[in-house]
């Protein structure tokens, strides 16, 4: 046998009083089949080491003569390093051994453990334990919670006293989680009343209630606040908004910060508000700091860095902007997964056009900064996505920028844009924006009012609150038939199409088509033609009846073709994922 580690009797009387002091550490519930394991895997990295170490502790544990020989065996297996542990497994051997050997048991065999511990009467009282299950015990563990929540309390009520007189060891902070545990359990944390806006009004169907919410009413214009006329600004900028009478409310509200200001600046405002041309008088800001004498503009001081989310609607913007900036000469580039740009195009343009994970790439090399060292401005649209799988990209490249900035001093204004948020001014904070450039308008400031139609299928059975939630579309679709334009988002890609031949074959059973799409039309003709051009078999299958579908997994083609013919007012009812809601801007009634 190998000798004993604890020859001196000191050392045997101080573990002897710690063991006492340590005595009620473990309860048997708290050991299950791979509390060892779990344990070790504390010491062992490697998880095979750990399960081989599993294994020889449970040995150990079993065929060990005595204590003294359990511990000396333990402690050449484990290394003294881990001697609490070692301590442990000692205390409680049989403990540990049978409530182990009995989770991982078997009925049959379960049922010749539990035989076997009744024969020995150390571990009646932990069998005893384990098969307690009475509400008493239940009583008595919350009273025991109650008890050490109010100890820590008067512990950290008294802590400054008890550290003036030496008293108070500095330890962990605890974090007391039953104070804020929820009560209610697996219960959903919502409130039991539901207050609904003045004006609103249910309606209930077969097979699905309908809430009805008016439209917020616009907020009356303070007093001094008045739209900025487009002749009001600088003559060398009016170019931009050429047929624009004016301003709108929030950009009249921004024009002093965005058009005559360097700082930084966040934006949230409801979807069609128009931050598209704050984010334009950024970019004139910018300009008007290189130009010439005779108005030129010195276009290679200076570059614009634009990051939108997705692929349409960068397209979308470099389309837009090419057209508002042709006037100052600017060149206007797109920088996506569909379109490469190389470092010579890069040079040779003003305004970049990107996706977040594009710009992060091309900015991330820190010896190579020819990139970003023109660059006086980016703008960030859709900011509101950092709380999204990408958000870590926008963060990566706010920080990188921020940083650059402070090791070579030169200005890079960083702009945000965004819907609106409920927490702006974390945003606000985190891009360093200043709190008299940081502006929040909610949903009273809608261009146009947004009227809400909230629908609950009641249905329980899966198959028919599907059909039921088909039935909810169909009939919403037939309420603007031929009125006007509609747009339907769905949770993926696949769904797009199903969910759009579902309802063109209600259609066709109905014959209700003829309400979308007049035989003989111009507008029948040009989606027939289309039709045959298409990529995408579902499009091409559904564009002859007026309705279309969208998402990032189609072709670009297919997906510019879908967005013109909307635009023009020739597809009905479009079907699509979330590409469409994250900012491009494709007008639609409902």
């Amino acid at each position: 046998m190998p000798g004993n580690f604890f020859s001196k009797k000191s050392d045997t009387k101080g573990f002897q009083e710690e063991e006492g002091t340590k005595k009620d550490v473990l309860h048997p519930r708290d050991i299950d089949a791979h509390w060892i394991q779990r344990s070790l895997a504390k010491f062992f990295n490697d998880p095979i080491v750990a399960q081989q170490k599993v294994t020889e502790v449970l040995s150990i544990l079993k065929d060990s003569a005595d204590d003294r020989e359990c511990e000396n065996k333990l402690v050449l297996l484990l290394g003294f390093d881990h001697f609490d542990f070692i301590r442990t497994l000692r205390q409680h051997r049989h403990m540990v051994l049978y409530c182990t050997l009995l989770k991982q048991a078997q009925d049959d065999e379960r049922i010749k453990i539990e035989e076997e511990m009744k024969m020995r009467p150390e571990l009646h009282q932990v069998l005893a334990q384990i098969l307690e299950t009475g509400e008493t015990d239940i009583v008595e563990t919350e009273r025991v919670k109650r008890e050490k929540t109010a100890q820590r309390r008067a512990a950290a009520a008294a802590g400054e006293e008890a550290v003036a007189a030496g008293q108070w060891l500095a330890g962990r902070k605890v974090l007391d989680l039953e104070d804020l545990a929820f009560s209610q359990g697996s219960h959903l944390m919502s409130n039991k009343r539901c207050e609904l806006p003045d004006g609103s009004y249910r309606k209930q169907k077969k097979s699905y209630e309908e809430i009805h919410v008016p439209a917020l009413k616009p907020k009356p214009f303070a007093e001094g606040e008045k739209l900025i006329d487009i002749s009001e600004l600088p003559k060398w900028a009016q170019p931009a908004f050429d047929g624009f009478k004016s301003l709108n409310r929030i950009q009249s509200r921004l024009c002093e910060s965005a058009l005559n200001s360097d700082e930084h600046l966040l934006l949230c405002a409801p979807t069609g508000a128009g931050k598209t041309n704050v984010a334009l008088l950024t970019i004139l800001h910018e300009i008007g700091k290189h130009l010439n004498e005779d108005g030129s503009v010195k276009v290679d001081e200076f570059k614009c860095i634009y990051i939108a989310p997705m692929k349409s609607l960068v397209q979308e913007m470099v389309g837009n902007f090419t057209k508002r900036l042709a006037p100052f000469g600017i060149t206007v580039g797109e920088m996506t997964g569909d379109a490469q740009m190389s470092k010579e195009q890069f040079m040779a343009t003003q305004i970049i056009v990107c996706t977040p994970e594009k710009y992060d790439i091309v900015s991330r090399k820190g010896g190579e900064r020819a990139y970003s060292q023109l660059v006086r401005l980016v703008i960030i649209d859709e900011i509101h996505l950092l709380h999204d799988d990408r958000g870590p990209v926008l963060e990566a490249i706010v920080v990188r920028t921020l940083r650059q900035v402070e090791q070579t001093h030169d200005d890079c204004r960083l702009v945000g844009l965004s819907a609106t948020l409920p927490n702006y001014q974390d945003v606000g904070t985190f891009l360093r924006v200043k709190p008299e450039h940081l502006y929040y308008f909610d949903n009273s400031y809608r261009p146009v009012p947004l009227e809400q139609q909230y629908i609950g299928v009641t249905e329980k059975k899966a198959l028919k609150r599907f059909q039921a939630m088909n039935e909810v579309v169909y009939d919403k679709i037939m309420e603007h038939a031929g009125k006007s334009q509609v747009l339907i988002f769905v949770h993926s890609r696949k769904e797009t199409a199903k969910t759009a031949k579902a309802i063109r074959d209600a259609c066709l059973e109905k014959d209700t088509l003829s309400a979308f799409m007049r035989e003989g039309s111009a507008s029948t003709e040009i989606l027939r033609t289309e039709a045959e051009q298409v990529k995408n078999h579902d499009l091409k299958d559904l564009l002859p009846y007026g309705f279309a579908i969208h998402h990032a997994g189609m072709n670009r083609l297919d997906r510019t073709l879908v967005e013109d013919l909307f635009a023009d007012k020739h597809i009905q009812v479009l079907f699509s994922t979330a590409t469409l809601a994250w900012g491009v801007n494709l007008p639609a009634h409902t």
